[in-house]
C-alpha cells in the first residue's frame, strides 16, 4: 500500500485548513500556522486518506507517527483502517500522537480495546475564559491587577495597537533584542522558538495571524507585542507573546490589551502548552484555566 506524504507547504493552507475545521476540539497543535512554522524543526508532512487529512510525524527514536484523520465521521473511520493497514505492511508498530479525548473514545468505539492512551501532562493546552482574561476579576487574580496597575503607574503614555505592515519592522527590531537578551542562539530551544517567532512576524498576512504591540509612549520602542488567530468558532489561540520582563508587568500587560482587542468576540482563549517548564506552568497555572486539553500517544494494548 503507498501513501503519498507531502512536505507541507504555504500554498497548502486551503487544502488543510478545509479538512481541519472539521475538528471540533480546541487543540493549539493542529492548526496551519503552527504546523507550518514548525515543521522546520520537527519534519511533519501530509496526506489525504479516504477523504480525511492524517499528518506523520517521527517518534523519539525514528518510527513513524500519525496524528487522528480530520475529516468526516465515515471519512475518518475508512481512513484509520487504512492506517491500520498501512503500519501492518510497513512491519511498524501502530504509533498515532497528539490524539484527544474525544478521539480516542471513537477508537475505543470503533477498535473496543485494542489501543491504549498514554498522556504527556507537558502537552496539554491552558484554556482560559476570555472575560477573566480581560477583567482579571476575582481575589485569585488580585496580583496579576496589581502588576498591571504598577505598569501604568510607571508608563503613563502607555499605548497599545495592533500589528499592521506599517508598524511590523518595529516588532521584528524587538524580536531582533529580545533575542540577544535572552542568549537565544546558544540555547536551542530558544533559537528554534525565536526563528518560529520571526517567520510568524515576517507571515503575517499569509498565515492569517493577528498581533498586538505595546510600547510605553506614542511611537516609542516596542516592549512586547503578541500574535494569535482563531481556533475554531468559540475559541482563539495566542501562539507567541513576548516581552521584556525587566519592564514590570510588560507581559500581564500585553496579555490582557491582546485579548482585549482582538479576542474579546471569544468564549475562550487558548494560551498553548508549557512543554514541562516549572516556571511556565507556575505562569499559566497562576491565571486559573478553566481547562485543560490533554492529548496523548496511542498504542496497540499489551495483552
Amino acid at each position: 500500500m503507498d501513501i503519498s506524504f507531502k512536505k507541507i507547504e504555504l500554498e497548502d493552507q486551503e487544502q488543510i485548513d478545509f479538512y481541519l475545521k472539521k475538528k471540533v476540539y480546541r487543540s493549539c497543535d493542529l492548526v496551519f500556522a503552527n504546523i507550518y512554522l514548525w515543521s522546520r524543526k520537527y519534519p511533519t508532512q501530509y496526506a489525504i486518506v479516504e477523504d480525511a487529512l492524517v499528518f506523520q510525524g517521527k517518534t523519539v527514536d525514528g518510527r513513524p507517527s500519525w496524528t487522528f484523520p480530520a475529516g468526516d465521521r465515515e471519512q475518518i473511520h475508512r481512513a484509520l483502517d487504512v492506517m491500520f493497514q498501512w503500519f501492518k505492511e510497513q512491519q511498524e508498530d501502530i504509533h498515532m500522537h497528539l490524539v484527544q479525548v474525544q478521539e480516542f473514545e471513537l477508537l475505543n468505539e470503533w477498535y473496543p480495546d485494542k489501543f491504549e492512551i498514554t498522556y504527556d501532562r507537558d502537552i496539554a493546552d491552558y484554556v482560559y475564559e476570555t472575560e477573566q482574561l480581560i477583567t482579571l476579576a476575582g481575589k485569585k487574580l488580585h496580583g496579576k491587577r496589581n502588576h498591571i496597575n504598577r505598569f501604568q503607574e510607571n508608563n503613563p503614555d502607555w499605548v497599545y495597537e495592533s500589528i499592521t505592515a506599517e508598524n511590523v519592522e518595529d516588532c521584528f527590531q524587538m524580536a531582533l533584542k529580545w533575542r540577544e537578551q535572552m542568549q537565544c542562539e546558544i540555547d536551542v530551544e530558544k533559537r528554534d522558538e525565536m526563528c518560529v517567532t520571526l517567520n510568524a512576524l515576517r507571515l503575517m498576512e499569509e498565515l492569517g495571524l493577528k498581533g498586538g504591540i505595546l510600547r510605553t509612549e506614542p511611537r516609542g520602542e516596542v516592549i512586547a507585542f503578541t500574535m494569535g488567530e482563531q481556533l475554531n468558532p468559540d475559541t482563539f489561540v495566542v501562539h507567541i507573546e513576548k516581552a521584556y520582563a525587566e519592564i514590570q508587568g510588560a507581559y500581564p500587560m500585553i496579555n490582557q490589551q491582546f485579548v482585549m482587542h482582538e479576542a474579546q468576540n471569544y468564549q475562550y482563549v487558548n494560551r498553548e502548552e508549557d512543554t514541562g517548564s516549572e516556571g511556565l506552568r507556575r505562569a499559566k497555572l497562576s491565571y486559573r484555566p478553566a481547562f485543560l486539553v490533554e492529548k496523548g500517544r496511542v498504542t496497540l494494548r499489551q495483552s
